[in-house]
């Protein structure tokens, strides 16, 4: 892994920008007054934190400030990371306890669906679960050969239609292809197009059909892609897909290339919808499970591990 965790490294620029705007804020003040909360506010919502998800850390930290009677700076920026560290919190994990379980993976086009559902597909082999991919997402014949080159990649089976065939019933195809190899986790792409709503609920709507019947009482997560580069627009996007499917958790790809991290605050805190996993480079193994306390480690310190 080198010197750095790969979330904490990451969030490089993130916290290059962040942090050094918090320093620069505290730097030569004697008391914690009205013009630091306003910059730090300001500083939040730059780093794509969100309006109302900076508002609610400034007012938490003003309270805590004033009950501890903190003056020094160090202590203000602990103070911050504990309450961003509370605030994501929650949710999390990613219980996959029968077998089989399901995940279907949503996202319009360039944000790393399919990319994503490879490398989630090789990290839950490295832990000894049996995985098969589906392409359901049989809209372009791009997206059926790229998931085909991950499965490769991670070393699992796939399952695939050819272009234009019915994604319901790719998914009825992995499902009992899944169940009869003793799969422990499938792992459906499905369509992201968010052009027309009314047919990718109809779409969505018919797999959840297939899914009930052929696994009615099997855990089920359905899990929606955004690119944080994309900052307060990455939100937007998942609002509008929160219409439409039932999402349980985000994919957060290309945390590396952004310094507008602070996105998963507002996503957590915004749309009450969990960071699952996160993307913090472009290697097999660089999709990482979502630690709310390594996060908001990340974006106040550089950690250096031990060889």
């Amino acid at each position: 892994m080198g010197l750095f965790s790969k979330i904490n490294r990451g969030l490089k620029k993130t916290r290059d920008s962040m942090s050094g705007a918090i320093n620069s804020a505290l730097y030569g003040k004697n008391e914690i007054d009205d013009e630091f909360y306003e910059d730090l506010e300001e500083i939040l919502i730059m780093a794509d934190c969100g309006v109302s998800t900076s508002e609610e850390i400034v007012s938490k930290l003003k309270d805590i400030v004033f009950k501890k009677n903190i003056h020094r700076a160090s202590d203000v920026k602990k103070e911050i990371k504990n309450i961003v560290s509370d605030l994501l919190t929650g949710g999390e994990e990613v219980d996959m306890i029968t077998v089989p379980s399901v995940i279907l993976v949503i996202g319009v086009n360039g944000v790393g669906k399919t990319t994503s559902i490879g490398k989630m597909a090789a990290l839950f082999k490295s832990e000894g679960k049996k995985v098969i991919l589906g392409a359901a997402d049989t809209f372009r014949a791009a997206a059926i050969d790229q998931l085909e080159i991950w499965a490769d990649r991670a070393g699992v089976d796939i399952v695939k239609h050819k272009e234009g065939a019915d994604p319901a019933a790719v998914v009825f195809d992995t499902i009992s292809a899944g169940i009869a190899r003793n799969c422990d986790i499938i792992i459906c792409d499905t369509a992201g197009r968010l052009h027309n709503k009314k047919n990718l609920m109809e779409e969505l709507n018919k797999i959840y059909r297939v899914m009930d019947r052929q696994l009615p009482y099997a855990d089920r997560e359905i899990f929606l892609v955004l690119d944080a580069t994309t900052g307060q627009n990455a939100v937007n996007q998942a609002k509008e897909f929160m219409e439409v499917a039932e999402v349980t958790g985000i994919i957060l790809t290309k945390l590396d290339g952004t310094a507008k991290g602070g996105v998963v605050l507002s996503i957590k805190h915004d749309l009450k919808v969990p960071v699952k996993f996160v993307g913090v480079g472009e290697g097999i193994d660089d999709l990482r499970y979502f630690d709310a306390k390594e996060f908001a480690e990340g974006l106040f310190e550089s950690t250096e591990e031990k060889q």
